[in-house]
């Protein structure tokens, strides 16, 4: 513990049985499904809105440079993980790296992503059952709640049932991408790329029609084709052998969603043009039916719904566990972090379920609620690359179980966009950004009023910090 951190308590073997997740439950393959899951719904709809913003170039620039950020800030995480393999993740290597106030600052950036995405994804889940003509004349927010409280149970139930749903939710989601590819790629054409008119834009040309300008607009939906994919370390206690499994499981998920996502880039404005995909609800579905293959785009629609299942499945794993890492240590009242029978994070759940509930019911915009997933999840990667810049020289001798590629320059390469997407979520909506600033900065205060006097000094993540600056001052 740092000299100018207050005093933190110790709690017994007791306080931590009931507050245990179950070991051993999760292997390197249903991480990787768990990495895509978190993003998958993200290639069936709501990046397409980033052509209309900036023409499909300026959304292929953001595309490639978003994923930059996520793959130099995946890296990083994989070391870290593979060093510190605790369920707070995030939280728990800023922890170590940036003291008590860097690592909540950074679990509760998380945790307002982890909290906020599957509450909008809750909505879209809704307005696909509507339209595809189910459960007439009832009212959306019921069905939210329903929603809430079927996966609510499941993930009560038990990780390794829940995830291994999960993977197959994931798979039908992915077939249905494959049917895509092949239902469109023969029907590709290079000029639908650029078939929107230039506005009066600095720069606006038929590549950029909104000029330099679009580009940065174009960033926060660059991230959609990635978004939570992060996530995967929140499993580290309940993997089978995290210090493999969890780097595995980053890496090859990141592999998966660029691949996908670089797919569907071309192909949906390639097929339909970039003027129709930019303003569809549905870009797959709609580029089908441009190339007359109705029948695709009905198993497309419905396979759609499961991606949004899938991505909304384990956003709620992520949510729960890190609102169980942060509670546990005492950064959140304790009482969120008591686990049931089954070991799974029950109060944790019940807590992000009537949360998730409560913005679904007052912000009702799920394009709204996710800007505000988006931008908290921008300032978590700054933090997260931050960190592991500094454990490469404060914990030198730290075991690494994996070690990013480039090192330092990695993480200094996706701290640097990072701060770019930070600020380019103010271009897109001020409103969602300034709004989450504000809560961001409440949170804040919470700790540095009340919550920093209630730390629990042996929390696995508090050891390991405690741990890496005892060999610090030894060096």
């Amino acid at each position: 513990m740092s000299k100018n951190e207050p005093q933190s308590h110790n709690e017994n073997a007791e306080y931590f049985d009931k507050r245990s997740l179950k070991a051993g439950s999760v292997n390197w393959v249903l991480l990787i499904g768990l990495g895509v899951s978190y993003v998958i719904s993200g290639d069936f709809s709501g990046w397409n809105y980033g052509i209309a913003k900036g023409g499909w170039l300026g959304l292929a620039i953001a595309f490639f440079a978003m994923g930059l950020m996520y793959l130099c800030t995946v890296f990083g995480l994989a070391e870290l993980s593979s060093a510190m393999p605790t369920a707070g993740a995030g939280y728990g290597f800023a922890r170590s790296a940036l003291g008590r106030l860097g690592g909540f600052a950074t679990g509760l950036a998380l945790t307002i992503e982890y909290v906020c995405a599957p509450a909008a994804i809750s909505t879209f889940i809704v307005n696909y059952i509507v339209s595809l003509g189910f459960a007439p004349g009832v009212h959306p927010l019921i069905m939210v709640v329903v929603i809430y409280a079927i996966f609510t149970a499941i993930h009560i139930f038990g990780v390794g049932e829940a995830l291994k749903l999960m993977f197959v939710i994931t798979a039908i989601a992915l077939s249905a991408l494959v049917v895509f590819f092949v239902g469109t790629v023969s029907n590709f054409q290079f000029d639908n790329l650029f078939d929107m008119s230039p506005a009066s834009s600095l720069g606006s040309s038929q590549l950029l029609p909104m000029g330099l300008g679009g580009i940065l607009t174009c960033l926060p939906y660059g991230i959609w084709f990635f978004l939570g994919v992060e996530g995967t370390p929140l499993a580290s206690e309940e993997a089978e052998n995290p210090k493999i499994d969890v780097p595995r499981g980053l890496i090859g998920s990141m592999l998966i969603l660029f691949v996908s996502g670089l797919l569907v880039l071309f192909l949906a404005a390639g097929t339909a043009g970039s003027a129709a995909i930019g303003v569809s609800d549905t870009p797959l579905i709609d580029a089908l039916v441009f190339v007359n293959r109705p029948g695709l785009a009905t198993f497309v629609n419905w396979a759609g719904l499961a991606g949004l299942i899938a991505s909304y499945f384990s956003l709620m794993f992520a949510g729960s566990r890190q609102i169980f890492a942060l509670s546990r240590a005492g950064y959140f009242p304790t009482c969120l972090s008591v686990t049931g029978k089954r070991k799974t994070p029950v109060a944790a759940l019940l807590v992000l379920s009537v949360v998730g509930i409560a913005i679904a019911a007052i912000m009702r915009d799920g394009s709204l609620i996710l800007n505000v997933a988006v931008f908290g999840a921008c300032i978590s990667y700054a933090l997260l690359n931050l960190s592991h810049i500094i454990l490469r020289k404060k914990a030198v001798d730290m075991k690494r179980g994996y070690r990013t590629p480039g090192g330092t320059l990695t993480t200094a390469i996706g701290f640097c966009l990072s701060i770019v997407a930070v600020v380019s979520t103010f271009f897109v909506d001020v409103v969602a950004a300034c709004s989450v600033l504000c809560i961001y900065v409440l949170g804040l205060l919470y700790y540095i009023f009340f919550a920093q006097n209630r730390i629990v000094g042996n929390a696995p993540e508090e050891e390991m910090a405690a741990l890496i600056s005892a060999e610090q001052e030894l060096r």
